[in-house]
């Protein structure tokens, strides 16, 4: 990516909807003075504020990294932009001001995002790591071998992961593994019914959860949002966190896969307990306290190469 000057503007574009193809491409362009609407352009007319804000090069890739990454650091776009954290703070701060960034402590984040991102930049987010993770669970998993997942961005990769596989039986929630699976390599396929959610087009639900108790396969695998010490594998959603915990109840292998930025972190759904699953696969080795409880509920945990 090229290089922004700080006087560099985007041209003209409310950033609440701008894209993130477009927030990179006009990062080497200069010369167009840009006026936007920010997120709370309304809020602030009533109060005497709306005044037309210019968006530089600069803050337009903090726009885009923000979007991409959902979080991340001042330290690590300072480092990415070769500027100081000042002055990405300073750039951060009419951001926020419009209400388009949060800061946090060393960090910044999409305004809104308290829960999960939508699913299409969550795919994005921490991608090399669930590839990882993704190809080490594929190495398992052999030509006829009976596979049970549930939905999330970990269990889409790798369904990406088992294209080349042969005459797999794959019980799923997810719409997009069960697109990626189907009428190929002669696999049988076979979805949940029950209510689809909008963001992750999975399916919940009593029905979908009665559905699945009927099988019995080899590797049971979920994803998770969050793994604390003190508690557990959790989600956000409790029709999440209670389709997750069927599918482990159905498999000889239970399985979580997960990077290591779930590690430490907190959700608003318990799934299990720390024997409620027999390996974790993640990218990176568990802090000492997460990996102490694992080890003490008997649960094996792999790390995956990066190769």
């Amino acid at each position: 990516m090229p290089e922004a000057d700080e006087n560099c503007a985007v041209p003209a574009a409310q950033v609440s909807i701008i894209s993130e193809a477009f927030l990179l491409d006009c990062c080497g362009f200069c010369g167009f003075p840009t006026e936007y609407r920010p997120k709370n352009a309304d809020k602030a007319h009533k109060t005497g504020f709306a005044a037309p804000m210019t968006l530089t090069g600069r803050q337009a890739r903090i726009l885009y990294h923000a979007r991409r990454q959902g979080v991340v650091r001042i330290s690590q776009l300072a480092a990415d932009m070769g500027v100081s954290q000042e002055t990405i703070r300073r750039d951060v701060r009419p951001l926020a001001e419009a209400g388009e960034l949060i800061k946090q402590h060393g960090r910044i984040k999409l305004a809104g995002g308290l829960g999960e991102a939508p699913f299409e930049r969550r795919m994005l987010e921490n991608a090399a790591a669930k590839g990882a993770i993704a190809r080490h669970v594929a190495r398992m998993i052999g030509d006829g071998d009976s596979v049970m997942m549930d939905t999330g961005t970990t269990t889409s990769i790798l369904a990406r992961a088992l294209l080349e596989k042969r005459g797999l039986t794959i019980v799923t929630n997810s719409s997009d593994v069960a697109r990626t699976l189907a009428t190929l390599n002669a696999n049988r396929v076979y979805m949940a019914g029950g209510e689809l959610h909008g963001d992750n087009g999975a399916a919940f639900g009593r029905t979908a959860i009665e559905f699945i108790k009927s099988f019995r396969v080899r590797f049971a695998i979920i994803s998770i949002s969050a793994v604390a010490p003190a508690v557990g594998p959790m989600d956000y959603q409790l029709a999440e966190a209670e389709f997750a915990a069927t599918v482990l109840g159905c498999g000889a292998q239970r399985m979580i896969i997960t990077d290591h930025t779930k590690f430490g972190r907190t959700a608003l759904v318990k799934v299990c307990d720390f024997d409620g699953f027999d390996l974790m696969v993640t990218d990176q080795p568990p802090p000492p306290d997460l990996a102490a409880v694992l080890a003490a509920a008997g649960t094996t945990v792999e790390v995956a190469s990066s190769t």
